[in-house]
């Protein structure tokens, strides 16, 4: 008699080293690829046109590797409560097998599910989930280093452990699917090409050989005129690149360094993919931090939120170079570089005193690549308010990072056309621009670029003073 398991994609858009596939290929013969596309997380304020797009296309490629193996996707539009008991009638499964998510919704989703049917839940997501990196007494960890030796400590996974796709499945014939959408479509102006295919070039291109770039990942990743990144957060944010290969393959890397140097580079790619699961697993045991600061201490911030200000950051015009630079790779990309986030960031909250949430919404609104956790553990560490966060005292200058991670301004040139004859001198300050130079660069503030909307300095004192009043409110 044949047996059917349903294998419910979420976000594990690969056949390769998929364990909720993996797992519904060991109980049943026949597997039901099923995505469904829930209204609450297509209409979601914090949506983005461009994620949107990015996942329409890594389904159009999964449904590919599928058909190729003799299946294919099955596709249905509703809440998931009501698409999966329908499809479990219709299909006669046994099983539903999926991977793990840790967000607010997904676990109120899935523990109304587990009430209904036998939803079955693996891991996946990450390499560690989040109730297994916790203290002797089981309680979670706040900081980020400890996180990280306890996370080091378990079992790390081994390319030669990773699971291969499987060369044939079965679907039944007769399961009904319907089209994937055609739009939003995604923009020629985003770098990535949606995929698994895609995920594992990238990959192999970050670690492989001596002179890989993971190998001067750590002098690298912050000079955003550089590509110093392994520019794959899009595809692990979707699962079309399992958290396990990429672990595996940092790891690899450390063991296959030929010097100090490049060793060093390699286990810091290492750690950022552990701070994206020390955020994720922040976000399973705290997660009131989606709506408010992590510290209570600070939670009475009377921010200033000036609306024309804050529009002014969002569409990079506010007289500071490398945080319009950012805000417009953002616009055109749907990506910025991880250094450009937080200077962006940090100008917005402790320049312009604007609430971080306003800012975190923006980003999710924008990001190919927006997760939930990391990017509010990221805005609440630059916010200083947040679980092993930035001193609230720490406020980036913008002109001293842009020396400093863009010295030359080619990362400031790239995205704003109207400084692209500045010298750099006055690039990123171009405000100290004599005015006969302005003339002759075609760049006179104020016209063809704006003068700063705000003064550094003066802003630094106003928001010492408001986090230190939020402060001494809660002594």
């Amino acid at each position: 008699m044949m047996t059917i398991s349903i294998w419910w994609l979420r976000r594990d858009l690969r056949l390769r080293d998929n364990q909720a596939l993996t797992a519904a290929l060991a109980k049943a013969d026949t597997v039901v690829p099923l995505f469904i596309i829930d209204p609450r997380l297509v209409a979601s304020p914090y949506g983005s046109e461009k994620r949107l797009a990015f996942l329409w296309g890594g389904l159009r490629e999964v449904d590919h590797s599928l058909r190729q193996r003799g299946s294919r996707l099955i596709v249905r539009t509703g809440f998931p409560m009501d698409v999966l008991p329908a499809l479990v009638h219709e299909t006669g499964a046994q099983a539903v097998f999926a991977e793990a998510d840790y967000s607010p919704y997904a676990r109120w989703r899935d523990q109304a599910i587990a009430a209904r049917l036998p939803l079955r839940l693996v891991d996946g997501v990450t390499v560690h989930p989040p109730p297994a990196v916790v203290k002797a007494d089981g309680a979670p960890y706040i900081v980020y280093t400890p996180y990280s030796r306890a996370w080091k400590g378990l079992l790390s996974p081994r390319i030669s452990q990773l699971l291969a796709a499987p060369l044939h499945l079965t679907t039944p014939a007769d399961v009904v699917t319907e089209p994937l959408p055609v739009e939003p479509d995604l923009p020629a102006g985003v770098p990535f090409p949606p995929g698994e295919v895609e995920a594992q070039r990238r990959l192999v291109a970050f670690v492989a050989g001596d002179e890989a770039p993971v190998f001067s990942y750590g002098d690298d990743r912050n000079r955003m005129d550089l590509t110093g990144t392994s520019q794959l957060s899009p595809y692990l944010r979707f699962g079309m690149v399992s958290a396990r290969q990429a672990a595996g393959a940092a790891l690899a890397a450390i063991a296959e360094a030929q010097r100090p140097d490049a060793r060093k580079s390699a286990e810091t790619w290492l750690n950022e993919l552990i701070w994206r699961e020390f955020y994720i697993a922040i976000l399973y045991h705290f997660p009131h931090v989606r709506g408010r600061s992590f510290r209570p201490d600070l939670a009475g911030i009377a921010w200033s939120n000036d609306q024309p200000a804050f529009q002014a950051w969002c569409e990079g015009r506010t007289g500071y170079p490398v945080v319009d630079a950012a805000m417009r790779q953002l616009a055109q990309t749907g990506w910025m570089h991880n250094r450009a986030r937080m200077i962006a960031a940090s100008f917005l909250v402790k320049d312009l005193l604007i609430d971080w949430r306003w800012g975190e919404r923006w980003f999710m609104q924008h990001l190919v690549d927006g997760d939930p956790a990391a990017n509010n553990g990221g805005w609440q560490w630059t916010a200083g308010t947040g679980t092993d966060a930035a001193p609230y005292f720490r406020i980036f200058n913008p002109v001293l990072q842009s020396l400093k991670f863009d010295p030359d301004g080619a990362y400031i040139r790239r995205w704003l056309r109207e400084l692209a004859e500045v010298p750099a001198s006055f690039i990123h300050k171009p405000w100290e621009m004599p005015l006969r130079m302005q003339q002759e660069v075609s760049c006179i503030l104020g016209r063809d670029y704006p003068a700063p909307i705000i003064d550094h300095d003066w802003a630094r004192g106003r928001t010492l003073d408001a986090y230190g009043q939020a402060r001494t409110a809660t002594s």
